[in-house]
């Protein structure tokens, strides 16, 4: 959700009224709900989150409804305000992109019709090749007469002229003001490696998945009227009187036979593309009414990242990881990382998360370790779910074991302290949508809705496994999230980590889903220099990244591999080497001593 500055906005106002909603009266606008269409918030308290504190789940902000403030028909204050503030006159004073959007679904899965909600909705410029085509022969332009001559031959148009239809089209001003939703394209590699040559990105891809069985059963029962060419499906939409249902035809290609083979074509093509867009894609299920559809999609519009808090201006790891302290800079991108991921894993409805993030101010390992860097991760995390009017309980584990065990890890000594000190802003985020908390099933309340654990672990004499399990049992299927936990088992005075359970407590342990994972890679025993990096952003595969320095000193990171699951030691050597090996072939060498800190 995009969060505005007021100072940036203030040039937009008239006057001064008394019913602004920047005056003293309306601190607050909810961003998240139709009634603040322009999506305008406010930095508050030195933090650049807003709480929506006022939100009213159906109304919008309670405060701009009380007082009739803001007009729901989209984009004007009322009640004798002088004041119009538009979302294109809010984008234009932050330089702000307007939203681009690509949409993929086999034909039948619906996404015609969700492209005509998509745009009475959002007002982007839709952009279909088969329109690009047949507008461009119309008009007799030069490409237009190129395509001509292969359709007249029956012949598919080539890649190359489609690409460079597409890409005027979306060089042309509306497409630059209101934003674009690219409907079918791109359907191959090539074309998506095209755009991306360009610099051609969406913010968000949208793919609706369709059972099957259920797109063969719409394809056979689709039926077109000659007279009109308005699709009707024998089933689900038949036509209005028994005249038309008379003249409809078939699609010669309408067969089960040779849906099948669409089908098969249609998957082998556009598997590279979904790996190229991997970051930014999103599934919905298109299998339900098509209002439910839509709804989903214009949850991911309003959610993309891109138009949010944060700005993607980075691209690959950042450099200079060896620097201590870190940038504001540094530690943002990896805070966006971490939210964008496990926020996105929790939408798709997966409970216990795991977050695993080592860059130097967050291994303990290292010397250089800062548990204020950790607090501020665990802030930024509670206000990426906050925001969405859910409340969040950040716990952290308290004084465990008895007699000379009595205490705490040394990491976590005083951080409940500081947690309660902090900034949370000057709006009640604390106490209201954020509470502080400990480790264990007391702590879980009826109205809690998602539970961030910070760096929970095991220490000498002691186990926090049972407090933690008790924790998710109580939770139920609302989200507990981990976040650079240490489980790992540690020996005992009375070898309590030896027996008891141990093998059960270690599989629990290890069943939370690593929604993000960084590490720096090393040589074994060392931590300086840095060879490369292993990063897993949700969904994303893991990726082996080597870390490259020129003659001026200047640095860059190369990815080398890609891996379903987190790869061994052995197998990052094997993508440091150049080479891939099966799964079952040990091998040795001087990068098999490569070691990944954290977890190995």
């Amino acid at each position: 959700m995009a969060i505005y500055s007021p100072s940036l906005l203030f040039p937009l106002l008239s006057d001064s009224s008394t019913h602004s909603p920047f005056s003293s009266m309306h601190p607050q606008l909810c961003i998240s709900t139709p009634c603040c269409t322009a999506r305008l918030g406010f930095f508050h308290g030195g933090h650049s989150s807003v709480i929506p504190k006022q939100r009213n789940d159906n109304t919008g902000c309670r405060i701009c409804v009380k007082e009739g403030v803001f007009d729901e028909n989209w984009g004007s204050f009322k009640k004798g305000v002088r004041h119009a503030v538009s979302v294109n006159a809010a984008r234009a004073v932050l330089n702000a992109e307007p939203l681009k959007v690509m949409i993929s679904g086999f034909p039948a899965s619906g996404k015609g019709t969700q492209c005509e909600l998509i745009v009475k909705k959002y007002g982007l410029v839709h952009i279909a090749t088969g329109d690009l085509l047949r507008a461009e022969v119309a008009a007799g332009t030069d490409y237009g007469k190129k395509a001509k001559e292969y359709m007249d031959q029956g012949q598919l148009v080539p890649d190359d002229i489609v690409f460079m239809m597409v890409k005027e089209r979306l060089a042309q001003p509306d497409a630059k003001e209101k934003g674009w939703l690219l409907d079918g394209y791109p359907r191959t590699q090539s074309q998506a490696e095209s755009l991306e040559a360009l610099g051609i990105r969406p913010h968000i891809f949208i793919l609706i998945n369709v059972p099957e069985e259920v797109l063969v059963d719409r394809v056979l029962g689709r039926r077109i009227d000659p007279l009109t060419s308005k699709i009707y499906h024998l089933k689900y939409s038949p036509p209005e009187t028994p005249e038309v249902l008379e003249r409809l035809v078939q699609r010669s290609d309408d067969t089960k036979e040779k849906v099948a083979l669409r089908l098969q074509t249609y998957h082998q093509n556009m598997e590279p593309v979904f790996s190229i867009y991997n970051e930014v894609l999103h599934k919905v299920e298109g299998n339900q009414p098509k209002n439910k559809v839509f709804e989903s999609i214009e949850r991911l519009l309003t959610e993309t990242p891109s138009r949010g808090r944060y700005k993607d201006s980075w691209k690959g790891i950042p450099t200079r990881l060896n620097s201590i302290p870190h940038t504001r800079e540094i530690r943002e991108y990896f805070y966006r990382d971490v939210c964008e991921a496990t926020k996105r894993a929790v939408e798709d409805g997966i409970d216990k998360l795991k977050v695993r993030i080592t860059i130097p101010e967050l291994n303990p390992d290292m010397d250089v370790y800062r548990i204020g860097t950790l607090l501020e991760l665990m802030r930024e995390l509670a206000f990426t779910f906050a925001n969405d009017g859910k409340r969040v309980k950040v716990c952290v584990q308290g004084s465990m074991g008895e007699g000379i065990f009595t205490g705490m890890p040394l990491q976590l000594a005083g951080t409940r302290r500081i947690l309660e000190a902090m900034d949370w802003g000057s709006y009640g985020a604390k106490g209201t949508f954020i509470n502080i908390g400990a480790i264990g099933s007391k702590e879980v309340e009826p109205e809690d809705d998602v539970f961030l654990l910070m760096a929970p672990q095991n220490s000498v004499g002691t186990c926090i496994i049972d407090d933690l399990q008790a924790m998710v049992q109580a939770a139920g299927r609302r989200p507990v999230i981990i976040v650079n936990p240490m489980l790992k088992d540690l020996p005992a005075a009375g070898g309590v980590m030896q027996i008891g359970g141990r093998e059960t407590r270690m599989q629990f342990a290890a069943s939370f889903f690593t929604c993000y994972n960084f590490r720096l890679l090393y040589l074994s025993g060392t931590l300086y220099p840095i060879l490369g990096a292993l990063r897993m952003k949700y969904p994303a595969p893991y990726e082996v990244y080597k870390r490259l320095e020129d003659d001026n000193g200047k640095e860059k990171y190369v990815l080398l591999a890609t891996f379903k699951d987190e790869p061994s030691s052995s197998e990052i050597g094997d993508a440091f080497d150049g080479r891939l090996r099966k799964k079952d072939e040990d091998v040795g060498g001087f990068w098999s001593f490569l070691r990944v800190l954290v977890g190995s």
